[in-house]
């Protein structure tokens, strides 16, 4: 029978200092290990399976005499009960180590499916719209949740509270999520189905978009004053008024313009071609540019990027194009007032099919029917309607005289 070790003390145990392997007693096999350098560790000498092993227990001082002991002890307790402790031990780190790798939080999804996605996007404001969104609004309640446990009751914390005051914000939103889960769930971070998928899920819990978004009657000015309204904005100096004259010429909407890169224009074919992703019926929008459209962008320094910069090199703001209109005493008109006065323009003073009017403002047509038929986007007759809406705008509209057909006479 093997000698058994004697029992040492915690002060025994720290005087030790003999290179090798130092048994203190208590659980049979416990030694303190002590290097050439003098570092020393805790190793307990065992009988696993007929095969003698030894097993670190940690390094001394950071594990105490006391905490060794109770570690040899449960080892052993492993061991009578047929277990390996090693490999035990091996395979949870294995299974640790494994859970970090697959354990993403959404705001680290994002920024990967991001970077994943980007380079297909023909936008790069596309990007910082996604980030600004998900920033805003999901990130405060869902950025540090690891994807894999985001369900639907997280998804509807996010878009929930805006769902009826916010509803295309909260529509973009949902769907962002919805593809973030998606590549989550494809890459291996999360398994099931999509919490925020839409049709067949949410769309049974959530009021259709287009039944609460109500209709929002802008500000807009009438069509004979824009030819004085012009005038007077093409006086005003610096970047934001050139993008209101840019907005008003193509009948765009305020962050179609704002977001608008150089690699989305054609001068030689005087196009504009506006992805998907940033148009609100996320579908590709062809815009037909007049002269004056033209000669804004040229007028605009070329920064491979974004077209109208603010003076920090950024996107501009709703509020700066606000000042402009109220510099020129037009506070109460929003720019998104000036589609409605080039469609009234269009309906009451040219001969253009009403369809040109709808496709030029990025609407979907009305008729089911016919929008099923048609294929085109009616893009000349559109371009010779731009060029006509560009001549209207340039064109100050003198204030109508009436001559009397007859005076009084006074008897």
């Amino acid at each position: 029978m093997a000698r058994k070790a004697k029992e040492l003390g915690a002060l025994e145990v720290g005087r030790l200092e003999t290179p090798g392997l130092n048994f203190v007693g208590g659980v049979s096999g416990l030694a303190l290990q002590v290097s050439d350098t003098g570092a020393k560790s805790w190793i307990l000498r065992v009988m696993i399976g007929g095969k003698r092993r030894s097993m670190g227990l940690g390094g001394f001082p950071d594990v105490t005499l006391a905490g060794a002991r109770e570690s040899a002890r449960a080892a052993r307790a492993k061991i009578n009960e047929g277990i390996d402790p090693i490999d035990d031990g091996k395979a949870k780190r294995s299974a640790l180590a494994a859970s970090r790798a697959a354990s993403v939080t959404f705001s680290e999804a994002t920024m990967k499916y991001i970077a994943a996605k980007e380079s297909e996007w023909s936008s790069p404001v596309h990007a910082l719209q996604w980030i600004n969104s998900l920033t805003d609004y999901a990130f405060p309640i869902i950025g540090k949740v690891f994807v894999r446990d985001i369900g639907q009751a997280q998804v509807m914390s996010v878009i929930e509270p805006i769902w009826l005051t916010k509803n295309e914000t909260a529509t973009r939103v949902r769907g962002r999520i919805e593809k973030v889960l998606d590549w989550a769930r494809v890459r291996g971070y999360r398994s099931g189905e999509n919490p925020a998928r839409w049709r067949g899920h949410l769309d049974a819990i959530l009021a259709k978009p287009g039944k609460i978004q109500s209709v929002e009657h802008f500000p807009a000015l009438p069509f004979d004053e824009i030819g004085a309204f012009m005038v007077k904005l093409r006086q005003q100096e610096g970047t934001p008024a050139r993008a209101v004259e840019f907005a008003i010429l193509t009948a765009v909407r305020l962050n179609e313009v704002t977001g608008a890169v150089w690699q989305e224009i054609n001068l030689a074919e005087s196009a504009w071609i506006i992805p998907k992703e940033r148009m609100k019926m996320d579908k590709e929008h062809r815009v037909a540019l007049s002269d004056d459209a033209v000669a804004v962008l040229k007028a605009m320094p070329r920064t491979g990027g974004l077209i109208f910069l603010n003076t920090k090199g950024a996107e501009l703001a709703g509020n700066t194009i606000k000042r402009v209109l109220r510099r020129i005493g037009h506070g109460d008109i929003t720019l998104h007032g000036f589609r409605s006065t080039f469609r009234d323009w269009a309906s009451e003073r040219t001969n253009y099919p009403k369809d040109a009017a709808e496709m030029a403002l990025a609407h979907s047509i009305g008729d089911k029917v016919e929008a099923a038929y048609r294929r085109g986007d009616l893009f000349e007759k559109r371009r010779l309607m731009m060029r006509d809406w560009g001549k209207f705008c340039g064109t100050v509209a003198l204030p109508a005289t009436v001559t009397p057909i007859r005076s009084k006479t006074v008897a």
